[in-house]
């Protein structure tokens, strides 16, 4: 049977039922109850599946919904529901596909504040990074090496992030303006997940030392050159602070062992 030929075959009998059901659970006021079905009963799987959808948001973004209220935070998770089409069946990636259904959601967005995506970024790194099967490679890492001399290796569990909006300082009750947010996160030894506010010098560093290609001399010269300080040295021995603080609070690992 050629693909057209497959594709004008009418649906089985439970496979109408199923797209009508599940369409009518997305979008109510659309889609009509599907017919046997008793409306008090499609009513209990309809509150059933928009909060168990909820639960899984609000673990991750729980600012978001005090800063946004009930009703607006109900319109967006209504509008995920409605609209939205997984990339992946797995629960702890709802979090990700809010995500990606907020990113192209421009239009509904212009009527809510202007941060609200930079939030959410923000309060899902930590669900990210908390989940991440990465791990060092202890076997290619000296913490005792020289990190001018030789090159710094980070740890994988890291985000070194840019945000227009101060996101970490956003409440219900907290009026924020517009003003460029450098912050790290990353996963600690013990698991934890650790938030520190840096400058733009350590975000460019920490790009640099990012692909473990440059010695810490390196960077920071590229870092001097681009920023035309008139003493090369100070931006070198700044640097060679900032690196020993980042490994002291696990963000920078050691250096790469020399075979």
């Amino acid at each position: 049977m050629s693909v057209k030929a497959r594709s004008s075959v009418p649906l089985p009998e439970f496979q109408r039922f199923q797209y009508a059901f599940t369409a009518h659970i997305r979008q109510p006021r659309i889609n009509p109850c599907p017919r046997g079905v008793e409306a008090r009963r499609m009513g209990i799987y309809r509150r059933l599946v928009y909060n168990n959808l909820e639960s899984f948001l609000l673990i991750c973004f729980p600012v978001l919904r005090k800063v946004l209220g009930a009703r607006r935070w109900a319109r967006l998770v209504r509008g995920f529901l409605a609209s939205h089409r997984s990339h992946s069946p797995l629960f702890r990636q709802i979090p990700e596909e809010f995500i990606r259904f907020l990113q192209g959601q421009e239009a509904m967005l212009a009527a809510y504040p202007q941060f609200i995506l930079e939030l959410a970024h923000y309060e899902w790194i930590e669900l990210s990074l908390s989940t991440s099967i990465l791990a060092p490679g202890w076997e290619m890492i000296d913490p005792e090496g020289s990190f001018l001399e030789q090159r710094p290796v980070l740890n994988p569990v890291l985000a070194n992030l840019v945000y227009i909006w101060p996101v970490h300082r956003i409440g219900p009750r907290v009026r924020v303006v517009p003003a460029e947010t450098h912050l790290l996160v990353f996963r600690n030894a013990d698991d934890q997940i650790q938030f520190i506010e840096i400058n733009a010098f350590t975000s460019r560093l920490i790009d640099l030392l990012t692909p473990a290609e440059h010695t810490g001399q390196a960077a920071l010269e590229i870092i001097a050159a681009e920023s035309c300080h008139p003493s090369p040295e100070v931006v070198i021995q700044g640097g060679l602070t900032v690196m020993r603080d980042l490994q002291a609070r696990g963000a920078l690992l050691g250096v790469l062992a020399k075979c």
